[in-house]
């Protein structure tokens, strides 16, 4: 007898309902900078526990905990000494007695510790002088990580992800890459972490990830760092031996890393003011006077290399050129937190570094005495990911499939999604997306040449945070090839809270307003929407050109963390700090080909 057909449509749907908060990007005390600049108790287990939503006390003595937890954490402590610093410290015999510990050690007994610190730095520079721990001691370290990730993860309500950051830095320039398994410690504790003590070079990264997909018949990915303190060296011209750019290198970038870490705790990297000029919204906390070793000053010609929207059109570029495109590559946003704590809102920011949290004094003071002012630190972000369910498999296949989107620090809910035969009515509809998926892709996915004569047709739909500020609009950001090569980019405004109107002359929307109190550190709600949607067609639409579209959601103005700072401690907003923020959604693109 057949099987009759199923009165509930969803039976048989198997696209993701459900959106997953997380953070694929914290940091602990076996992180020896974190360890170093003063997180010295906070470890792995600490994260998770706190990512879940219980209570921690924090390195200032106050207590913190969570209103809304997170779904999934990556605990990505450096592979550069991984736990050593740490257990060093405490006279752990597993490191102890071996060459790197005694030379440690000397340091210690002629009074130079912050030589031990430099040991750390230099391993990222110069591996062949600065060599790693014996591979027998990283390997039980590497085990107890992957086992205290697995204790933590709990299938269907939490996942815990096994992590390392590879932490290459050429001249002060920042590779930086994390590296996050989809498998339990079984598969992932037999090869320890590739390091920049291995190579500088992220081909070799490359490779080794393909090593241990082929010993363990698991899976690994990498997450480029934001590019933004890179000195034009994260999305490049030429490999790290001055070589152009080839297809070989082309294959194994697209291969190893399908999304991209666009904003964190050092700077938003979405785009720039220098390459987007047009784009009103463009300037958003920009970290753009040097790089990471504040070695070099930044250059004008640095920046398409450094930020998203440069590098989607320069692979707009490769790919037409080398028939593979290096940089397709989905946008999420993490903390790069280094004291264990993941909290990424303006209203809840507990800095990134013990040396940032909240306090009377950290919003001037300069963190670790020579890097930064603790009040250009910035809240963000969340990697937000669509999948069937909280699963390490779901999560992991999803970035991978880049059906994922980053925010500045909002829960912002955005879908997206690019089709032929959309309607401007199909919103209307309490099953829209059982027709977005069956006739069109997702975010992270591929339009190929439709009907002739047709543009594509995008759905866009954005609710805001429950806990959170009202939307301002929806932009769509492309990016096209013409048919000399060469690159270009528009900014649309396609939907807005009610009572605007575009200016005919100039194209831009008008502002939306702005509530916040200053003095009072607060807002309100009584502008903006809730909810904005619509179904937009590329009105300048050319079949034969390569093609990325993206959705950026604008929230109304909120207080900065550093104004709410001010309003708490009785202290004046430091100059140069912005007094309020919009904060925002970056979809995942989807690329049109001919």
């Amino acid at each position: 007898m057949a099987q009759p057909q199923p009165y509930s449509v969803p039976v048989d749907s198997d696209y993701p309902k459900n959106v997953y908060w997380g953070d694929t990007h914290l940091h602990t005390r076996n992180s020896a900078d974190a360890y170093s600049l003063g997180n010295l108790n906070l470890t792995p287990a600490d994260a998770f526990r706190f990512a879940r939503g219980q209570e921690l006390i924090a390195h200032n003595g106050m207590r913190v905990q969570l209103r809304r937890p997170l779904d999934f954490l990556v605990v990505s402590d450096h592979a550069e000494y991984l736990g050593g610093f740490y257990r060093f410290n405490v006279d752990d015999a597993l490191i102890r007695g071996t060459d790197v510990a005694n030379k440690w050690q000397a340091f210690v007994d002629a009074g130079e510790i912050w030589k031990v610190y430099a040991t750390f730095v230099a391993s990222m520079e110069d591996p062949e002088n600065n060599p790693p721990l014996p591979e027998s001691t990283r390997r039980v370290i590497w085990e107890d990580v992957a086992l205290t990730a697995d204790e933590h993860n709990e299938p269907g309500r939490f996942t815990a992800f096994t992590g390392y950051e590879w932490t290459a830095m050429i001249e002060g320039n920042n590779l930086h890459r994390v590296v996050i398994y989809r498998d339990g410690a079984e598969k992932a504790k037999q090869l320890p972490p590739f390091s920049a003590q291995d190579s500088l070079d992220p081909r070799e990264l490359w490779k080794s990830l393909a090593r241990y997909e082929k010993t363990t018949g698991g899976e690994v990915m990498a997450i480029a760092h934001n590019g933004n303190i890179s000195n034009g060296m994260m999305f490049p011209s030429v490999s790290v031996d001055g070589k152009k750019i080839d297809r070989a290198y082309a294959e194994l970038r697209a291969r190893w890393e399908p999304i991209y870490e666009v904003s964190q705790v050092k700077g938003d990297g979405e785009s720039h003011p220098t390459l987007s000029p047009d784009d009103e919204f463009a300037d958003f906390e920009n970290w753009d006077w040097d790089n990471i070793g504040r070695t070099e000053a930044k250059e004008d010609w640095m920046l398409k290399h450094e930020y998203a929207r440069g590098a989607l059109k320069l692979g707009l570029e490769y790919e037409q050129s080398l028939g593979v495109n290096p940089f397709k590559v989905g946008l999420i946003a993490s903390t790069d937190g280094h004291n264990s704590i993941s909290t990424p809102q303006e209203d809840n920011f507990f800095g990134k570094f013990p040396e940032s949290e909240p306090g009377p004094e950290r919003l001037e003071n300069i963190l670790a005495g020579r890097l930064w002012k603790n009040w250009r630190i910035v809240a963000s972000g969340y990697a937000a990911v669509w999948a069937q369910e909280n699963t390490r498999e779901a999560i992991f296949d999803a970035m991978k499939r880049r059906e994922v989107y980053a925010t500045t620090g909002s829960r912002i809910s955005v879908r997206f999604f690019g089709g032929w035969s959309y309607e401007a009515d199909d919103l209307h509809h309490a099953n829209f997306l059982d027709k977005a998926y069956r006739q069109g892709v997702p975010m992270g996915g591929d339009l190929t040449a439709g009907p002739v004569d047709e543009a594509p047709n995008f759905i866009v739909l954005a609710v805001k945070d429950p806990d959170g500020a009202n939307l301002d609009r929806i932009q769509i950001i492309k990016g096209w090839l013409d048919e000399k090569g060469g690159s270009h980019e528009k900014v649309y405004d396609v939907a807005w809270s009610k009572h605007r109107k575009l200016d005919p002359e100039t194209g831009r929307l008008e502002l939306v307003g702005n509530t916040v109190d200053t003095e009072a550190a607060t807002f309100d709600n009584s502008i903006g929407a809730t909810q904005l949607a619509t179904v937009w067609q590329d009105p300048d639409f050319n079949p034969n050109a390569r093609a990325f579209y993206y959705v950026r959601v604008l929230e109304i103005p909120r207080p900065r963390w550093t104004t709410i700072d001010a309003a708490y401690f009785d202290l004046e907003i430091p100059e140069g700090a912005p007094e309020s923020i919009q904060d925002r959604a970056y979809t995942s693109p989807i690329w049109y080909t001919p």
